[in-house]
């Protein structure tokens, strides 16, 4: 106060300026964020619309159980060996450019997939919708690693996937009216809208880093710690000798595996093993799906609450893992000997938030050991991941007809145990050079 007095009795004309306030951040990376989200759920709403279908469709097209399987198997396979394609696409490329190609991509054989009119247009239209999903999660990966801070990655991988899951919770009920007002095709087509409509979304708003961003100031770059170039050269050879990220790999092998017999084969066990009606499987199938969805949120927060406290990336993501596939082995034995509809679907919601609660963790360890790599690294773990949903299309039906639908279950029980004593060899502080 005195300083101010003496400054106006020298020079009444003189006023002291204020001291600058700091600048609050922008939030343009939450934005970011939810496209990202958005996008994660537009890629699982496409996938159970022929989950949900496939009872319809097999019956107007006079398609087998046997190969349907093979129809799934088909995506699956073209989905897992186009990853690292299609991850080195967002990290030569960038992610503005690349995901809303290949979103485009897929939502028009969303849309093609309605006029299949048999077994074999069905699966090769399937295989073309594969190669587009393929670099879906790679890219959009890669699409965080600049905008997210180390301490937000389990969280922002966490609520991808709870989009992902919650897209896929929603979708069942919607297709089961569509359907029933206007017939299977129509429901392709209306989400094949929804994916262009996305891709225009993106391509308008997303910049590939922060500097980029004419919404994103300053303080947030700071915040996030943004700041360096872009580099297009992809050190293939450190990223394929990281003996960690293998390992991460076959452990992601078991979780998709049992993913995708959810995903992929719950509605249809619902339906022949548990005699349920098309409206009441629409409703119990997305009861998994919901408590997958809290998986995801409560998995990747609790990790970030973890490393935030601790500090130690293995104690974040390698136990919070580890819990979860413990308690989806467990849970899924009572699910298979429920003699009650609801108390087995009860159960099977129970092993699917544990399963769910370790995909936000999972994804963040691309992010920890890989940086601006982390599109390639994430895409090798995923290509792996998708073999083993590739494969659980073939060994569910095969298993399925030849034993009955509680052998596929009593499978991903074992895997979630193989994947658990994996993660116990899983460094995320080990980063690729």
């Amino acid at each position: 106060m005195l300083s101010i007095l003496t400054t106006i009795h020298d020079d009444p004309n003189k006023m002291p300026m204020p001291t600058p306030t700091a600048t609050r951040p922008t939030r343009a990376r939450y934005v970011v964020l939810g496209l990202t989200v958005a996008a994660y759920a537009i890629t699982y709403m496409d996938r159970q619309i022929l989950a949900v279908a496939r009872p319809v469709i097999r019956d107007e097209l006079g398609i087998s159980l046997v190969m349907m399987g093979w129809i799934t198997f088909s995506f699956r396979l073209a989905y897992a060996l186009f990853q690292i394609p299609g991850g080195w696409l967002g990290d030569r490329f960038g992610a503005r450019r690349a995901l809303a190609a290949i979103v485009a991509w897929w939502s028009l054989f969303t849309g093609f997939t309605a006029m299949a009119w048999s077994a074999v247009s069905m699966l090769v239209v399937q295989v073309f919708f594969g190669l587009g999903e393929s670099g879906a999660f790679p890219i959009a990966t890669r699409s965080l690693a600049r905008w997210m801070r180390p301490v937000e990655r389990g969280f922002a991988q966490g609520i991808t996937h709870a989009g992902s899951r919650l897209g896929a919770a929603l979708t069942p009920p919607l297709v089961v009216i569509i359907i029933a007002r206007y017939g299977w095709r129509a429901a392709f087509w209306v989400f094949a809208v929804l994916g262009v409509s996305w891709s225009v979304a993106w391509f308008l708003y997303y910049r590939d880093t922060p500097e980029e961003h004419s919404g994103c100031n300053q303080a947030e770059r700071d915040l996030i710690g943004s700041g360096r170039k872009r580099s297009s050269h992809i050190p293939w050879r450190s990223i394929l000798s990281h003996g960690n990220l293998w390992i991460l790999a076959v452990m992601y092998f078991c979780y998709n595996f049992n993913l995708n017999v959810y995903n992929d084969w719950f509605p249809t066990y619902l339906h022949d093993s548990r005699g349920m009606t098309l409206a009441k499987m629409g409703l119990y199938a997305s009861m998994p799906l919901f408590a997958g969805t809290l998986g995801d949120l409560a998995g990747g927060s609790f990790s970030d609450l973890v490393l935030k406290r601790t500090g130690n990336v293995n104690l974040a993501r390698r136990w919070v893992a580890i819990a979860g596939f413990i308690l989806s082995a467990a849970a899924t034995i009572p699910a298979i000997l429920a003699r009650d509809p609801g108390v087995s679907v009860a159960f099977y919601s129970l092993a699917f938030f544990g399963l769910e609660w370790t995909v936000g963790v999972s994804w963040a360890v691309p992010l920890d050991i890989g940086g601006d790599f982390a599109g390639s690294v994430s895409a090798v773990m995923n290509m792996l991941g998708n073999i083993g949903g590739a494969t659980s299309a073939a060994v569910v039906t095969w298993a399925a007809t030849r034993y009955g639908w509680n052998s596929p279950f009593l499978i991903t029980s074992g895997l979630s145990i193989v994947a658990a004593l994996l993660y116990l060899k899983i460094d995320a502080s080990r980063r690729i050079a």
